[in-house]
């Protein structure tokens, strides 16, 4: 089975690198796509210089539309989608995110921080459903079809779609594995500003059916 890895990204020049870095050298990964989401900073210069493939998009389309690009264009039985704003994040991380789905009857995985900071590792074990680091086949996204409209709710949408349509899901600890918050790579005042439209986003998945 080909293994892609997506990775959608808005303005977050000071870490794609190393997600890429990560993924690169993944034995078991074919392919490679970053999604610059409109990014004012260096993002696409960053990512471009690490030789994978970037597809750039010149206005901000959100989290959700941005995957469905990745998706579309990425050729992989399983899909692997990494945020691009990840610390710590290592090849066996990856590896651990896929071989559920080979290994057993898995449709979808979802990575959850480990003893990385306390901060984050409390947000994932209050909230696992929101996480980012996740694996699914690609045949089970056949019926969600509107990924675009999920923007920053896309992992309360896949959670969704998931239990709707029985897709066996397993958790994935990722130890030392963190990422930087919004406030720190924004602000406080953009940052909090940004989780604010990021938690109305969220919530709305919870009365929208894909």
């Amino acid at each position: 089975m080909n293994i892609s890895v997506l990775i959608p990204a808005y303005n977050e020049e000071k870490t794609i690198g190393n997600v890429i870095d990560a993924a690169k050298r993944c034995k078991i990964v074919d392919e490679i796509i970053v999604i610059d989401d409109g990014s004012k900073d260096n993002t696409y210069k960053v990512a471009s210089n690490t030789g994978v493939r970037v597809i750039r998009s010149p206005r901000n389309l959100g989290k959700g539309g941005a995957l469905k690009k990745g998706i579309e264009e990425s050729k992989g039985d399983i899909l692997v989608f990494l945020d691009a704003d990840l610390i710590g994040i290592r090849p066996e991380h990856i590896e651990n995110l896929v071989k559920p789905i080979i290994e057993r009857d898995v449709g979808m995985t979802v990575g959850i921080f480990r003893k990385g900071r306390k901060t984050t590792d409390l947000s994932q074990y209050l909230t696992p459903f929101l996480s980012g680091q996740r694996a699914i086949k690609r045949d089970l996204l056949s019926k969600f079809d509107k990924i675009e409209f999920t923007k920053y709710g896309i992992e309360v949408a896949l959670t969704m779609y998931a239990k709707r349509e029985n897709i066996k899901v397993e958790f994935v600890d990722l130890y030392d594995v963190t990422h930087l918050m919004k406030e720190e790579k924004r602000g406080l005042i953009k940052g909090f500003l940004e989780r604010l439209k990021m938690y109305y986003q969220l919530l709305r998945q919870l009365f929208v059916r894909y």
